[in-house]
């Protein structure tokens, strides 16, 4: 397969060029004849091109996709059909699982699509689309790791209080308020995109649909974009990290005021999952775009980093879980036991 897909390169990449000329010289010509928004047919994904050896990194990305597929629809079966489950540490498992699948699926086939079949064009609406789930789904997760820092927080500082602050009907109306909440502000993001007037170049940087690159293409006033990105920045990684960090002070400190050490590391044991999975998100995130070796990356070595820095995630946070909490461990192995049963 891979072995077509590069024999038709140079030809598919030919007309590529020439549908982006012709998209663009059109373009050109309505935004001249009148001063309305323009939008273009296309946008053409140009930041997974150029890269050394990618047939290797596509291979990998299809790797990350089927496992981390498997491995959330493993989580959110188990989490529905077994009842012992149905408690609210688990509801935030549910639902950071199902973001995580969420953002898979909305990331990962659009890059091997372009791959394969040597596609980088994406119609103006699909562009938007693309852009809505990925940044939904992904924010939906910094919002659930805040969500289950909270969890912690009480079981541990407020562990006589806890089923009366944290029980099932109070951990599912946060979710569905949360979920609300960020599909509204995500949709409001995309939305300011319409507003927007591309008359110079509809060709992103970057490996999706991504807010940023595509605002910076427009030739009208884009503040509103910018003020929108840099609160989404606020609120979806700012504010949470400084709430976890706030969290877990309060929970060291609780740990703290506890007389034994097994008693210390048993309490601190629960958390072990949890500061894996923040780990595995915001980690990367921040040190791409904080450490200065890092900021002048090379851009394709950027492009690599970020998409790997989204993509691998989703497939972390089913093993951190399935490795750190003995629940679903016996599940699975009382359901691989009862399946080689049968087969027998």
């Amino acid at each position: 397969m891979c072995c077509l897909c590069f024999c038709g390169h140079f030809y598919f990449q030919l007309g590529q060029n020439t549908k982006r000329k012709a998209a663009m010289s059109s373009v050109s010509q309505s935004f001249s004849s009148n001063n309305s928004i323009v939008h273009p047919e296309y946008f053409f994904i140009i930041g997974l091109s150029g890269i050394p050896y990618s047939t290797y990194y596509y291979i990998f990305l299809f790797l990350i996709y089927i496992i981390s597929v498997i491995e959330n629809s493993v989580v959110l079966f188990i989490i529905v059909v077994d009842r012992n489950l149905h408690s609210p540490k688990y509801i935030g498992v549910f639902y950071l699982a199902l973001a995580d699948f969420g953002e898979t699926n909305a990331l990962i086939p659009n890059m091997i699509k372009i791959f394969v079949f040597d596609s980088q064009y994406i119609s103006y609406n699909a562009c938007l689309a693309n852009m809505f789930f990925v940044h939904f789904f992904s924010t939906m997760q910094s919002l659930t790791l805040v969500v289950l820092a909270y969890d912690r927080f009480i079981a541990i500082c407020l562990p006589l209080r806890y089923h009366a602050i944290v029980n099932n009907t109070a951990m599912s109306a946060v979710f569905v308020g949360l979920w609300a909440f960020n599909g509204g502000l995500v949709a409001f993001v995309v939305s300011s995109i319409t507003r927007l007037s591309f008359c110079k170049s509809n060709a992103v940087p970057s490996y999706y649909c991504d807010h940023g690159p595509v605002y910076k293409l427009a030739c009208n006033d884009v503040s509103i974009s910018v003020f929108m990105a840099r609160l989404c920045t606020a609120l979806y990684v700012v504010a949470p990290l400084l709430f976890i960090v706030l969290s877990y002070l309060g929970i060291f400190l609780a740990l703290s005021k506890i007389t034994t050490w097994q008693g210390r590391l048993k309490a601190l044991k629960t958390c072990v999952s949890h500061l894996l999975l923040v780990g595995s998100f915001f980690l990367p995130i921040v040190c791409i775009y904080t450490a200065p070796f890092l900021v002048s990356l090379n851009p394709n070595a950027r492009v690599i980093s970020t998409s790997l820095a989204y993509a691998v995630p989703p497939m972390l946070n089913p093993i951190i879980y399935v490795l750190n909490t003995s629940e679903i461990k016996d599940l699975i192995k009382k359901y691989l036991k009862k399946r080689s049963i049968q087969i027998k």
